[in-house]
């Protein structure tokens, strides 16, 4: 799993128990599922359709930093499956697993549309093949 993301756990990120507040975490899955998504298929138009059960493990506290994980699981026709990990970046404890969120590929219409990828590709080998 190759962990893209970091974001530090601040005072306005927690709960009354103070840790990190479980749906500030998942906000930042489903941006980060989004912005993987949005550079493999190379379309800005996507949307969530499915996050499967959340597993959380541990909590973050403030001051924390929190990395979240994403893998390609499979590609569908018109979407592309994830599992995630977020895990603390100092003790890379795990914090919560996904194991399928589905995201969908749409046209200018707003409907799903085919995105013809069947691998993950990287930025630079994109750049290199030009």
């Amino acid at each position: 799993m190759r962990f893209h993301s970091r974001k530090w756990v601040k005072p306005e990120d927690l709960n009354p128990n103070g840790t990190l507040f479980g749906g500030r975490l998942l906000a930042w899955i489903d941006e980060e599922a989004a912005l993987y998504t949005v550079v493999q298929l190379e379309n800005p138009k996507i949307v969530t359709k499915y996050i499967s059960e959340i597993n959380f493990m541990s909590s973050a506290k403030q001051g924390d930093i929190v990395e979240v994980g994403m893998q390609v699981t499979k590609f569908g026709t018109s979407s592309i499956t994830l599992k995630c990990e977020a895990r603390n970046k100092m003790t890379r404890e795990t914090i919560l697993t996904v194991e399928n969120i589905i995201m969908v590929n749409l046209g200018d219409d707003g409907k799903p549309k085919p995105h013809g990828k069947t691998r993950i590709e990287f930025v630079k080998d994109r750049i290199s093949n030009s």
